[in-house]
């Protein structure tokens, strides 16, 4: 079952807009997380996850697994390398629950929201 990291690209970080910068602060941690990302995770970009006072935000996702939606997180390679290394973690998860003293160290702080599985019909 492939676990999916959904990462905001249209995050801005408070002063964004003064720094002059060319991409916002989710589309750079987007390809940081992207290239961190090893199978059997799989990446993709999506324009507001609607967590813009948490930005940066990414959700992590799978078929029939709890679901978590991460944030705060500045966009280096250190966030990238906690973000894909949890990510992993919960693939491995037969429910995607995963237990706090196997969280990265980098994850721990950031975690916004978590939705249940949805039902089968």
């Amino acid at each position: 079952m492939t676990t999916w990291i959904t990462i905001c690209d249209t995050c801005k970080l408070e002063g964004w807009e003064a720094t002059g910068a060319t991409e916002t602060d989710g589309e750079r941690l987007a390809t940081l997380v992207e290239a961190a990302a090893q199978v059997p995770l799989r990446t993709r970009r999506v324009s507001c996850l609607m967590g813009c006072s948490h930005g940066c935000n990414v959700a992590i996702q799978a078929d029939g697994k709890l679901a978590y939606t991460l944030g705060r997180f500045t966009p280096d390679a250190d966030a990238a390398e906690a973000i894909t290394a949890y990510a992993a973690l919960h693939s491995a998860s037969e429910t995607g629950v995963v237990p706090y003293r196997q969280w990265p160290e980098g994850v721990k702080g950031h975690f916004v929201t978590r939705h249940p599985p949805l039902p089968d019909e």
